[in-house]
């Protein structure tokens, strides 16, 4: 037996979950913990926040399915109430700065699943690897919040411009244009890192 398409699937999962079954909502949020997760991280640079955002937002969404009335895709909807929870909990903590320490550890949570290790890669390029990464996370956490959001979205979660648009509600070409503020704002947060990219 064939496996349904995702949209048919997650079609079939919102049906179960509007009739009141839970294990369908699960399902739903297995499909998406991940990237929600990432996204949150991406934002908040903390994994513990990350965490607590992610669940407020899947809570946020199982309250909000009988509004849900399938405009978008349900992952659209859920990285928009995703996106919304992080920019609110950034919010209220944006008078208390961000300890240092909170950014070099941020390396070490990963906001994706744990690394393979490449055998072909050598020790020192490994190193030069973590460091670019770090270098990335300390520089987006400098950037505003709007800057980040865009850049995650699209270059570091794959999302197209339409999806951001939707997920965001913005015009394609707001979203476009932030963009490339947010790569210039990029560049010159990470100048004094220039060396290690190679520039």
């Amino acid at each position: 037996m064939s496996t349904p398409p995702p949209r048919l699937q997650e079609q079939c999962l919102l049906d179960r979950c509007r009739e009141g079954d839970l294990e369908a909502f699960d399902e739903l949020v297995a499909l998406h913990q991940d990237r929600v997760f990432s996204l949150c991280l991406y934002m908040l640079h903390d994994h513990d926040a990350a965490a607590d955002a992610a669940q407020d937002a899947f809570v946020r969404a199982f309250r909000g399915l009988p509004k849900f009335q399938g405009q978008c895709a349900f992952g659209t909807w859920m990285h928009r109430i995703a996106a919304n929870v992080a920019l609110d909990a950034l919010q209220k903590r944006k008078r208390t700065p961000l300890p240092h320490s909170s950014l070099a550890r941020d390396d070490e949570d990963a906001a994706s699943a744990p690394e393979t290790p490449d055998h072909r890669e050598a020790p020192h390029e490994t190193a030069d690897r973590h460091e670019r990464r770090r270098a990335i996370r300390c520089a987006l956490a400098a950037l505003p919040e709007h800057y980040r959001l865009v850049l995650v979205l699209f270059d570091i979660q794959g999302h197209s411009y339409e999806e951001i648009a939707e997920q965001l509600e913005l015009p394609a070409g707001t979203v476009k244009s932030r963009l490339n503020r947010a790569r210039g704002a990029l560049r010159a947060a990470l100048e004094g890192d220039r060396e290690l990219f190679g520039v």
